[in-house]
């Protein structure tokens, strides 16, 4: 049996409402959202809490400490995001008991300890709300035995788990029965509690549990659409038959870093220039302690689980007292820091022009689609403002207003995923088909030009649920290059681009859709001294001088020589209607090819930047 709780039968359609026309509700148990791998209460030791950790962990360099740098990332509050927890109502008001899936991601202690029902979070306690909590990484098993490698221990922990898993995704891990601690490192006689010494702490694969997301109540049909299965049954057990969510790790195994590593000159930080695996980049390695009485070693990680989350922790920061978060106004503050830096060092930008169409290229320098992860309300876009020689704005494409944190979009890339309905879906739930933010409804993807990482080729996304959408790239290709028409008169143009963590659209339809912790998520994101509107974090900026156009290269090939000259002196003397009138060599566009031409002509002869 795949039921872990009891069940009531529906006797239903797979799209089925609640009497209130205006929840129109999906009526899903519990079974739906089941995922394999180690269930609640599946245990001989407790899991601890991560205050237990302080005292060997914390304290003693702020650089190393792992403690510090964990409960400063979203890591380590992702079960006290209001994003999150407003994303949690409108799901929930969706689909019922949906909450079931997204707290095993963002609360796992509480959820492994049976506190995930009732599925708004409501059971959660202080100490669970910490997220994904050391214990659940550092009593992770890797759900693939390996002789030799695998500590021996797993053999007998896989061979006896009632809920195999097949391929890691939903927070579908497989924990330690005993509280043997687990991590990269062979720590000798320089430990207080049990340890293993495991490969799987280097290992990309142990992000996958997270860091792929699949809504299990739809199923991929022959035709590539993904239909709802009967109700109280749980999903396929092959991920890439549920509908995708994020793809994250798919991404990056489809990359050239999953076969690395690749030498990125110390971009990510760290003692490391050949970066490969997740935590090549987001936990760097670095020289120092990991235990305030350890030894000192030369390849230790720091815990900075650094993304791309700009302001979240602040909100985190100003709704939860410090006794119950770890957190400190200059911890939170450090840690947006190098979320800020970890963006910047993400992408090159090149910009180029011919003198009419200025162009900006975009280089993915990550292991994953630029950007990544969780999509709702999060995009990058190109930012251009073309001066004068006099520094007057003659011209802007993607103008932002802070003020009311709007976007012009339509004038320029918006690099972003948005997800939607389709008909019958918002049919029978009482949405409107197309683009949506109802996250646990939507079966469809609408958009995706993300940029993807080197090593991409249309056939190996397609086949992991993670191709580009009303966009293409070719294969090889992890840039993308927009054309911006100069205006007239423009000598310069400053080029930016910029990310955001939470759109104005988005966190509008919270407020709208997402009850008391909607409200509480948009009023955080609306203060000036907390969210500030998630002001758009600077990624990549650059000024350049505008070439001016090449009027005299007549035979259009790039330069201006001879055989510019020879066609020039062919038209010399006349005027339009002659036979050897040239509008081409008509310079100045009066009808008359004469002395003024001439001098035009004369400046730019012998120019090879054409």
């Amino acid at each position: 049996m795949m039921f872990r709780r009891p069940y009531m039968l529906v006797l239903v359609s797979p799209l089925v409402l609640a009497s209130s026309a205006k929840a129109q509700q999906v009526q899903t148990t519990l079974n739906d959202f089941f995922v394999p791998g180690t269930q609640p209460h599946e245990f001989v030791d407790g899991l601890q809490s991560p205050p237990n950790c302080t005292g060997c962990h914390s304290g003693f360099d702020p650089v190393t400490a792992p403690y510090e740098r964990w409960t400063h990332s979203m890591m380590g509050q992702s079960g006290r995001d209001p994003i999150f927890y407003a994303a949690l109502e409108v799901a929930n008001n969706d689909v019922k008991d949906v909450g079931e899936l997204c707290l095993r991601c963002h609360v796992p202690q509480a959820w492994y300890e049976g506190n995930s029902v009732p599925t708004d979070g409501s059971a959660v306690t202080d100490d669970q709300r910490y997220g994904v909590a050391c214990i659940i990484c550092h009593r992770a098993v890797d759900p693939i035995y390996t002789p030799g490698v695998s500590p021996a221990e797993d053999e007998s922990i896989l061979a006896n788990l009632q809920h195999p898993i097949t391929n890691p995704h939903n927070a579908s891990l497989v924990l330690d029965p005993q509280d043997r601690r687990r991590g990269p490192l062979d720590l000798g006689n320089f430990f207080v509690h049990d340890w293993l010494q495991s490969p799987h702490h280097r290992s990309s694969s142990l992000c996958a549990n997270c860091h792929e997301v699949s809504n299990p109540v739809y199923t991929r049909q022959a035709d590539g659409s993904y239909v709802m299965n009967d109700l109280d049954t749980p999903g396929p057990d092959d991920k890439y038959q549920q509908f995708p969510i994020e793809r994250t790790y798919s991404e990056w195994l489809m990359s050239d870093f999953a076969v690395g590593p690749i030498d990125m000159g110390g971009r990510f930080g760290g003692t490391l220039t050949e970066v490969s695996s997740c935590q090549d980049c987001h936990m760097p390695q670095t020289v120092g302690q990991v235990c305030s009485f350890g030894p000192g070693r030369n390849n230790i990680r720091q815990h900075d689980f650094a993304g791309a989350n700009t302001w979240v922790l602040r909100a985190i920061n100003e709704q939860y007292p410090s006794f119950q978060t770890g957190l400190t106004p200059s911890g939170v503050e450090a840690s947006i820091a190098r979320n800020i830096s970890m963006l910047q060092r993400a992408a090159d930008l090149d910009v180029t022009d011919d003198g009419t169409f200025l162009n900006v290229r975009i280089t993915n320098q990550t292991g994953h689609k630029l950007p990544a992860g969780y999509v709702e309300g999060r995009r990058m876009w190109v930012n251009v403002v073309f001066r004068d020689d006099q520094g007057q704005d003659v011209g802007e494409f993607g103008a932002y207003d802070q003020a009311t944190a709007t976007l012009d979009a339509a004038s320029t890339k918006v690099y972003e995923a948005k997800l939607g309905l389709t008909p019958d879906v918002a049919a029978a739930t009482g949405k409107t088909p197309g683009e949506s933010f109802h996250f646990a409804l939507n079966n469809v993807w609408v958009k995706d030009n993300r940029i993807p990482p080197r090593g991409f080729t249309n056939a190996n996304f397609e086949a992991v649920q993670s191709p580009p959408v009303a966009y293409s790239y070719a294969d090889g290709q992890h840039w993308d290059d927009t054309p911006y028409a100069i205006p007239e008169g423009a000598a310069t143009a400053q080029v930016r681009v910029y990310y955001q963590t939470t759109s104005r659209e988005y966190i509008e339809f919270l407020r709208d859709n997402g009850g008391t912790p909607g409200q509480t998520a948009y009023d955080l994101w609306d203060d000036p001294a907390v969210g500030n509107k998630s002001e758009p974090a600077l990624m990549l900026e650059t000024t350049v001088m505008i070439s001016s156009p090449c009027v005299a290269d007549l035979d259009m090939d790039g330069d201006v020589d001879l055989g510019d000259f020879g066609r020039f002196g062919t038209a010399f003397g006349s005027m339009l209607g002659d036979p050897n009138y040239d509008s081409a060599a008509d310079l100045d566009n009066n009808g008359f090819i004469n002395l003024g031409d001439f001098g035009a002509f004369g400046a730019e002869f012998g120019r090879d930047d054409c």
